[in-house]
């Protein structure tokens, strides 16, 4: 973009975005985008026109506007068809709705301008940037070719380079292939490069190329076409001298007209000190005495670490050849610059500037990937926030700037009204224009009159008399407009300031309603505990162990009082639902004021008065005589007032989503609660403070954001905050107010703290669908009526000094209730309160193992395991069969064959072996053991028994020869099957030949005998082999 630039007219440019997409925020906040990343320089100026183009589509006058912010040699032409043209120094690039289209423009062997090569150079840098040897052998190209030119005009045209046009081109090509569009632009370098005869004037560019890639900062793209007459315009004498002198030296013109473009760009700012006499080198190199005067007129001086490359400038950074890891330190983000660095001047500074302002310490950050420091990206409202800030910045500079130059020019002014005419004729004004900084002043000259300005600047200098009432008017009639513009900017910044304050404090409250609706859902709760259960899981099988018992989860409830608030909110919702009937309505408050409150051991809550007392006895009972939620004043309301006791209840899924939300809703009541209650706390706390140390009284309307305009001055006071707070949720719930009022009043209350709140809604809405699913689902009713049913018997909880007593009752309790959940999840919800606090902990139950099809199945296996069990249960005609015709296993005989082998021989050792064996009869006996939960039995390690059945051995030995012959007969069966269907006559007979020795080349001598035995009643051949000795060769 041009310095030239008016303020202005882009402030005017942006006014017509918002006007033409006022409807549409989402295409004026990509236009800013663009422009950020044109301005850090991530994409170049085509890649601007093309983005704008595409989203300005359809309106041509903004397309056509933004010419004025574009660089010389860039233009957009927009067609009557859609088609627009972007026209750029050697290209036309065609956009159409199908794509983009370049044509290249014919160059005729036009000179090709300085600025355009800085732009070249400056692209080819950031093209290039993650591969530095490409564009340092471009750079090795250019010097090359430079160095091979500077010999050929010493030599006289007695030497040929080495290195030609056409091989300059061509090398570049290769280098850079695959960018086509580097290649021509290029190529308008070299129009003639592959022709014979090239012109000398189209290449009188290349030599100075390599020089400008040691700029740090491509900012040459903002420069603007200058004439080259203007390096000397405010030289006098001894400078006048030495540029007549360098126009005799160089032979050529183009040298001089380049030598003059170096000292444009570096009166520019573009360029440093040393980068220019860097640049000037090939220059006035071979001329010592010029070179010298150059330098000593710059005030350069050289220095003993004079480095190959030239520094960077003081404006833009310190430059980065200090080491700076082993400078001083000043804490972690600030180095101390070494003593041997160069100041810059300062030619304004005073006394007290150098006595207050830093020039040692300079800012380090480190940005190492161990960092653990995390950059927070801007929100959409904070970005709000920040523009405001810019464009009344950017603004104030500009009213500045043009006020500083009023006061220059009046006091110029003043000073020509005390003169003569003779003495006005011959006054003159420096550079400075009679003030203290020359840049100030031509920059507000040059903002108002544009290209003109170089000549109102000269006007001013040689002619002030006339000159500067015409300009200071000019000035003051400008200074009205802005200032008049900045009044309209001022409200327009105020409101937005207004509207986006509070929300850009908030960071949380951005994401927190999308991420809390996925939190408060079904799944994601259920997903939650079902994850911790399988966690636990593998680890114990990991570690082979068995898994540990436990709860899951633990859900605590801080205050009992916040339970009141959260069912007052319930069922102020359950009252305006018109699609839940009166009697399941009459069942949720039940459940909400009774039978939560006491299994969280609080007090009850009061039905509404819309329902009689004495429909409690007709809610007790069901059809069928069902126990309903408020019987419960026999078991947990008891426990009311006690410590040390405990609930214990066994729920499916939509009991555990119920109490998961509403554990969740009583959280977030007692947070905003408790943020009430501080900010209370902190405001009596500032108002006494104010009124005994200052003597004060403050009034709420004079804090200081709402004395800034940067909120509205709330009608609440502090302490009703809550109170406020909950009618507020009452007034959404019912529709009364809208979302954004309702989020905007929670922020204006409890500031960054309120987010917590934004889904208050929806939460209460989620928890009435689960009371209105738990009162009509027929599961859900039975598991109430379970717990009811077995609060009678102990089992639902009591006194933990006495939890080990009920162990059996609660065991059974829950056997009931997973055969009832056999289904579902079933969960053991242990409500506790200790030392004051309650707290419920969640465990899910492994019930795979334990699910039974049937109740009587259930009853037969509980039956069969007593049995089992008790020995003396065993009835008298089982005894007896059992004494006649013993069972036995028949792995156990080969235990005993010893004993049966040498019974003569035992008969004799009666007495020993009687003692031995009654000594093993007392060590070998077998042991197992139960698991209560799924009965299974497992056998001890190492423990055993056997029984014996008499006359068994001598059976064995009858049936031996017919159980042999029959699994002989089945195996030899299958055998012949499988060689009829895989192997053929002469594969038998091979194997046969092979097994007998015979026909076999290569092998030891042997004679294979063939032997018939007789083997448990069934013939078998046996083969026996034996070797001759080999026959050694001679």
């Amino acid at each position: 973009m041009s310095l030239s630039l008016q303020v202005e007219d882009a402030l005017s440019y942006l006014d017509q975005v918002k006007l033409q997409f006022g409807s549409q925020p989402q295409v004026y906040n990509d236009f800013l985008d663009i422009m950020k990343e044109f301005k850090s320089q991530s994409i170049d100026t085509p890649g601007v026109i093309s983005r704008v183009s595409q989203l300005f589509k359809g309106h041509p006058d903004l397309i056509m506007g933004f010419n004025t912010f574009l660089p010389p040699g860039y233009k957009i032409e927009v067609q009557t068809n859609d088609l627009v043209n972007v026209t750029t120094p050697g290209q036309i690039h065609h956009i159409t709705p199908h794509g983009i289209s370049v044509q290249n423009i014919p160059q005729n062997n036009q000179p090709v301008e300085f600025n355009h090569a800085i732009n070249y150079v400056n692209k080819i840098k950031n093209r290039f940037q993650g591969q530095p040897d490409i564009y340092k052998a471009f750079l090795e190209i250019l010097h090359t070719y430079q160095k091979e030119q500077r010999n050929a005009k010493e030599a006289g045209g007695n030497y040929t380079p080495a290195l030609t046009e056409q091989e300059v081109y061509a090398q570049v090509a290769r280098l850079f292939k695959n960018q086509e569009d580097l290649l021509s632009e290029f190529g308008q370098f070299l129009p003639d490069a592959n022709s014979s005869v090239v012109s000398a004037g189209d290449l009188s560019i290349l030599p100075s190329l390599p020089f400008l890639l040691s700029q740090k900062k491509p900012k040459l793209l903002l420069l603007k076409d200058q004439s080259v007459t203007e390096a000397s315009k405010h030289s006098v004498s001894t400078e006048s001298l030495f540029f007549e002198k360098v126009r005799r030296e160089q032979l050529h013109s183009e040298a001089y007209e380049n030598f003059l473009r170096c000292l444009v760009i570096f009166n520019e700012e573009v360029i440093s000190r040393a980068e220019l006499v860097q640049l000037v080198l090939p220059f006035l190199g071979k001329f010592p005495e010029l070179f010298t005067w150059f330098k000593n007129f710059l005030g350069y001086r050289e220095s003993s670490h004079i480095e190959s490359f030239p520094k960077e400038r003081a404006t833009e950074g310190i430059a980065m050849e200090i080491d700076y890891a082993s400078c001083k330190r000043l804490g972690s983000s600030y180095r101390a610059l070494p003593k041997s660095y160069q100041q810059p001047k300062c030619t304004g500074r005073t006394p007290l500037c150098k006595e207050v302002l830093n020039d040692t310490w300079v800012s380090f950050p480190s940005w190492s990937e161990d960092s653990t420091f995390v950059s927070s990206k801007k929100t959409q409202y904070e970005e709000h926030i920040y523009r405001c800030e810019d464009e009344r910045f950017e603004l104030d500079v500009v009213l500045e700037t043009n006020l500083a130059t009023i006061r220059v020019l009046e006091a110029v002014q003043k000073r020509l009204s005390r003169m003569s005419a003779e003495e006005q004729a011959r006054f003159r004004l420096d550079s400075s224009l009679g003030g203290s900084s020359e840049v100030i002043h031509r920059k507000a000259i040059h903002r108002i009159y544009g290209d003109k300005a170089p000549d109102i600047i000269d006007g001013l200098k040689k002619n002030p008399a006339v000159s500067v009432p015409i300009v200071l008017k000019r000035l003051k009639i400008k200074e009205e407009e802005w200032r008049e513009a900045q009044r309209g900017f001022n409200k327009i910044w105020r409101e937005q300031n207004e509207k986006y304050y509070l929300k850009s404090l908030d960071h949380q409250g951005i994401n927190f309603k999308q991420n809390d609706t996925k939190v408060l859902r079904s799944k994601n709760l259920l997903n939650e505990i079902e994850t911790i259960y399988d966690e636990r899981q593998e680890q114990a099988s990991e570690e082979n162990a068995a898994p540990p018992s436990g709860p899951h989860l633990t859900l605590p409830y801080e205050d009992s009082q916040i339970l009141e608030d959260a069912a007052a909110l319930i069922i102020h919702h359950v009252k305006r639902q018109a699609g839940i009937q009166k009697e399941d309505k009459y069942k949720i408050k039940q459940v909400v004021h009774h039978f939560l409150p006491d299994m969280l051991f609080a007090r009850r809550g009061e039905l509404s008065d819309l329902e009689p007392e004495d429909e409690d006895d007709e809610a007790d009972m069901d059809e069928g005589g069902a126990k309903k939620p408020n019987g419960l004043a026999g078991a947990a309301q008891k426990l009311l007032g006690s410590d040390e006791v405990y609930n214990l209840f066994y729920v499916n899924n939509n009991w555990y989503i119920l109490l998961r939300l509403h554990q969740i809703l009583c959280a977030r009541l007692l947070r905003i609660y408790t943020q009430a209650e501080r900010q209370i706390e902190e405001d009596c706390r500032e108002r006494e403070w104010e009124q005994e140390v200052l003597g004060l009284r403050r009034d709420k309307s004079d804090s200081p954001a709402v004395q800034l305009r940067l909120k509205e001055p709330l009608d609440i006071e502090v302490e009703d905050y809550y109170s406020a707070f909950l009618e507020m949720v009452r007034n959404l719930l019912d529709g009364n107010m809208d979302a954004t009022q309702y989020e905007d009043s929670l922020r204006e209350m409890f500031t960054i703290h309120a987010y917590i709140a934004f889904t208050m809604d929806k939460l209460i809405q989620s928890i009435v669908r689960q009371l209105q699913h738990i009162v009509s689902d027929e599961i859900c009713v039975q598991v109430t009526d379970l717990y009811l049913s077995e609060s009678s018997n102990g089992a639902t909880g009591g006194t933990l000094s006495t939890q080990a007593s009920r162990a059996g009752p609660e065991a059974a309790y829950q056997r009931k209730a997973e055969q009832l959940m056999s289904d579902e999840n079933c969960f053991k919800l242990t409500f506790v309160k200790s030392r004051g606090q309650v707290q419920v902990t969640v465990e899910l139950l492994d019930t795979e193992e334990e699910n039974l099809d049937e109740p009587v199945e259930a009853e037969r296996w509980s039956d069969y395991v007593g049995r089992y069990l008790n020995s003396d249960s065993t009835s008298p005609e089982l005894r007896e069969h059992l004494a006649e015709k013993p069972v036995f296993l028949p792995r156990n005989l080969r235990q005993i064959r010893k004993c049966q082998r040498g019974r003569e021989q035992q008969e004799k050792e009666a007495k020993e072996g009687g003692r031995k064996s009654a000594e093993n009869a007392e060590n070998v006996k077998m042991e197992c053991m139960f698991k209560l939960n799924s009965y299974k039995m497992v056998y001890v390690f190492k423990s055993e028994d056997y029984m014996y059945r008499r006359t068994a051995l001598l059976r064995a030995h009858q049936s031996h020869q017919r159980v042999s012959t029959r699994l002989h007969r089945r195996f030899q069966a299958w055998v012949d099957d499988w060689v009829r269907s895989h192997v053929m006559p002469d594969m038998a007979a091979d194997c046969n030949q092979w097994l007998m020795g015979e026909g076999r080349e290569g092998l030891l001598p042997c004679t294979t005998v063939r032997e018939s035995e007789i083997l448990h009643f069934m013939s078998i051949n046996k083969y026996h082999v034996k070797y001759g000795v080999a026959s050694k060769g001679p």
